[in-house]
């Protein structure tokens, strides 16, 4: 058993960008976090045009910090993150929508103390009824992004095959799988050493696949990491399939990655 002891002000810190959210899955959020026998803190950075969520958790263990300028999912983030280099072990970039049991960052900081040479780890994610989510995927294609977002049904299933590689969906999700190229930005449990290498998330990205280029910078350092012995629970609300504002968010981000990563990579 880990003895909890650092010289770090904080074992984990964690960030969790706020927009008009539900109450109800934010307070979930909030309190799956802070139920935890380990040093934590919480920072709640809210990009809505009003602070009316700011009372939602009081307690020194919680930070709130109104931002109604939003800059984008990623650049708030950045925010908290580009002062906790020094002051904490790890840091979790949390989505309002998750929720998770009690045990479940003791079981991810263990597995991160004892693999010292990852530096991005990521839980088994499940919907709220259970069903699995095929979160880790390989570096994104254009045609991938282009064919699971605009691709009628129709057409999509001849491309079925690579689009579940493209998810992993050739891999066992039942066991830890080392080096995926892209984990989901719903629960990213990062070393924050390696952190501090790498750098934070690309602010040009105003939201959607910040989280695959900061995986791939992760990689370059160190390893990366799927656990499926602990896992979480996320709404998913797939908000870029419902709103074209949202699609543009996705597609400028995607123009900015590949612009970096290359096209054809």
């Amino acid at each position: 058993m880990i003895a909890y002891d650092t010289l770090m002000e904080f074992q984990i810190t964690a960030t969790i960008v706020l927009y008009k959210n539900q109450r109800v899955v934010l307070k979930s959020a909030i309190d799956s976090f802070l139920n935890t026998k380990l040093n934590v803190k919480l920072f709640l950075v809210d990009n809505s045009p009003t602070n009316q969520l700011q009372d939602i958790s009081p307690g020194d263990r919680v930070s709130y910090i109104f931002n109604p300028s939003n800059p984008g999912f990623g650049a708030a983030h950045n925010l908290i993150m580009k002062d906790i280099w020094d002051v904490s072990e790890y840091h979790i970039v949390l989505n309002p929508d998750v929720y998770f049991e009690p045990g479940t960052l003791e079981t991810l900081y263990e597995f991160m103390e004892t693999n010292k040479n990852v530096g991005h780890v990521m839980p088994k994610v499940l919907y709220t009824n259970g069903e699995i989510q095929y979160l880790c995927k390989n570096n994104p294609r254009p045609f991938d992004l282009f064919a699971r977002r605009f691709l009628p049904r129709a057409f999509r299933k001849y491309f079925q095959d690579r689009l579940d590689k493209y998810e992993y969906k050739d891999r066992d999700y039942s066991k830890t799988i080392l080096n995926v190229p892209y984990l989901s930005g719903c629960f990213m449990f990062l070393r924050t050493a390696t952190l501090k290498k790498v750098g934070l998330f690309d602010d040009r990205i105003f939201m959607y696949i910040e989280d695959a280029d900061l995986t791939r910078r992760f990689l370059e350092v160190s390893n990366t990491a799927y656990f499926p012995q602990a896992t979480i629970y996320h709404h998913y609300e797939k908000g870029s399939y419902k709103s074209w504002k949202l699609t543009w968010y996705n597609i400028h981000g995607a123009i900015i990655y590949f612009n970096k990563w290359g096209w054809f990579n």
